[in-house]
């Protein structure tokens, strides 16, 4: 058996669906990588502009590296929605997937290191200096898509992506993977910010993903109703895609964390434990962040327990970007309800954070003062 059969053979061992090899050498897409970060579309992630080098040409994140290992991990499931509404993307319902094709990555290392196939590796999950998805369609694990994800086949855009860099020389896919959008451009018109600038080109400015999880700022005033219900991330570009209509159902894989259980957008709102969510993605925004995407989904899902855990936040909450984010929900849904417009008067003059009230000052320009008093 060659080194790249068992390296593959050994990646189904380990569990995963997909796998194929790549070149450690720079990425197909490097000049559309590089025009993406000329025209600003990385939004606040600084460090793919830090990390380009390195981004730009794997051997210098492993010198001794010859070969990617790229594998994929499918996770579909059916949409989840948080109790009482709200939603957040599938893939965050359940175990955080960085640990869970992580640990996948480190067995398989371990096997071919053990067999002496390799001796050095660096093994990656979508938090590396590594264009995955570009390298991913050189090994054959799909074919690029519109939103700029890898499709298969049988998945659609609903898998994880994994990378092992080895020092061994490992034996490329002869031919890409079949398949193409063709003339569909679903994603491109159901994206409800229209962040899918053009075929393959996602503007992080305006991707409620970015939004929601990387950015710890507040929401651009001119997305937040357009976030609708997403608390965490959206997945409005895979539901609609053709190809992942017909995936199989694999939530098992993951379950379900437990910080989920009865939670909704008033609990997402008001809670301060960040312990109840250790090894789940909703992690990553940390407690400010899940309040303030709650906030502004509650403005869009409104409700008279919303409206009331709206108005504690607003006079409370200790976070400026949370309190600012309760403001604009209140005067969103419930500028009529009584006692509410007094109340975000009182924050905006009591606010003492110049972010937070500037915010605050345009959401009573752009909500409040278009609409006659009751």
């Amino acid at each position: 058996m060659s080194a790249t059969d068992r390296a593959l053979e050994a990646a189904r061992e380990v569990g995963f669906d997909v796998a194929g090899i790549a070149p450690c050498a720079p990425p197909p897409d490097a000049a559309r990588f590089e025009a993406w970060l000329a025209a600003g579309h990385h939004a606040g992630m600084g460090y793919l502009a830090a990390e380009r080098e390195r981004i730009l040409d794997p051997r210098r994140v492993l010198p001794a590296g010859r070969s990617i290992v790229l594998v994929g991990f499918a996770h579909s499931r059916p949409a989840f929605e948080l109790a009482g509404g709200g939603r957040i993307a599938r893939y965050a319902v359940g175990r955080d997937y960085h640990n869970v094709v992580g640990e996948k990555l480190l067995k398989l290392a371990r096997i071919l290191k053990r067999e002496g196939w390799i001796r050095d590796r660096r093994r990656l999950v979508d938090a590396g200096p590594l264009l995955e998805r570009s390298h991913a369609v050189r090994a054959g694990l799909g074919f690029a898509s519109k939103a700029a994800n890898v499709l298969h086949a049988r998945f659609g855009p609903w898998f994880f992506l994994g990378a092992l860099i080895v020092d061994a020389e490992l034996a490329q896919a002869d031919a890409p993977a079949p398949g193409s959008c063709g003339t569909c451009r679903a994603c491109l018109d159901a994206c409800p910010t229209a962040a899918i600038r053009e075929p393959g080109v996602v503007d992080a400015n305006l991707c409620l993903s970015y939004h929601t999880i990387e950015s710890s700022d507040a929401m651009p005033h001119e997305l937040r109703e357009r976030a609708g219900p997403w608390a965490f991330g959206c997945d409005v570009c895979s539901e609609v895609c053709p190809w992942g209509r017909a995936s199989p159902e694999l939530s098992e894989r993951f379950g379900t964390h437990r910080a989920l259980d009865g939670t909704g957008l008033v609990e997402l709102l008001s809670d301060i434990d960040a312990e109840r969510w250790t090894g789940s993605p909703l992690q990553r925004p940390k407690r400010e962040g899940r309040a303030r995407n709650a906030a502004i989904a509650l403005g869009n899902v409104p409700s008279e327990r919303g409206r009331d855990a709206l108005l504690d936040a607003l006079a409370s909450d200790p976070a400026p970007v949370v309190r600012e984010a309760a403001a604009w929900a209140l005067a969103h849904a419930h500028a009529d309800d009584a006692g509410v417009r007094p109340a975000l008067d009182a924050a905006r003059t009591r606010e003492s954070d110049p972010a937070a009230r500037r915010g605050m000052d345009r959401t009573a320009a752009s909500e409040l003062e278009r609409r006659p008093l009751p």
